[in-house]
């Protein structure tokens, strides 16, 4: 029997691995989805930190294995208090993963740091950021009336 993908359940949560070996970092990047947005779209919602490798690494999966189930997500970065470089590359190329597959990628709710980060990097455009998650799913939708 094939095990379930806990990813793929809505409100599964997982965390980034801590910092270092045995430390205990209660600033860990913790990714929980949420189901049952109109038209399947999914949100991936981010508390903690978005750094280096480990924590990167982990928000890109989940998106690049649910995401092609849903077709549209936003990542809700409301709970995101900081975003190093490393995870804005990473952040960039799985938007442009998504853009490629033709699926619907949006960014919600960036902390005031975080939209900083993304105007003076430019970033904000090309990442489709929204002020809040119900403005980003309802422009997935304008958009894809435009489209059709």
């Amino acid at each position: 029997m094939k095990p379930e993908n806990p990813a793929a359940r809505p409100s599964a949560a997982r965390t980034a691995a801590p910092s270092g070996p045995g430390q205990v970092d209660d600033k860990k990047l913790k990714l929980t989805l949420e189901a049952g947005y109109p038209g399947s779209a999914i949100v991936l919602h981010c508390q903690g930190r978005i750094i280096f490798r480990t924590e990167a690494q982990a928000l890109a999966t989940i998106v690049t294995e649910v995401l092609p189930s849903a077709g549209r997500m936003v990542i809700d970065l409301a709970g995101v208090e900081s975003i190093d470089s490393s995870a804005l590359g990473e952040l960039v190329l799985t938007h442009m993963w998504a853009e490629a597959a033709g699926y619907m990628l949006r960014f919600a709710c960036p902390r005031k740091a975080v939209r900083h980060l993304f105007e003076v990097t430019n970033l904000e455009s090309l990442l489709d950021v929204y002020a809040s998650v119900p403005e980003a799913v309802a422009a997935m939708f304008r958009e894809e009336m435009h489209l059709a």
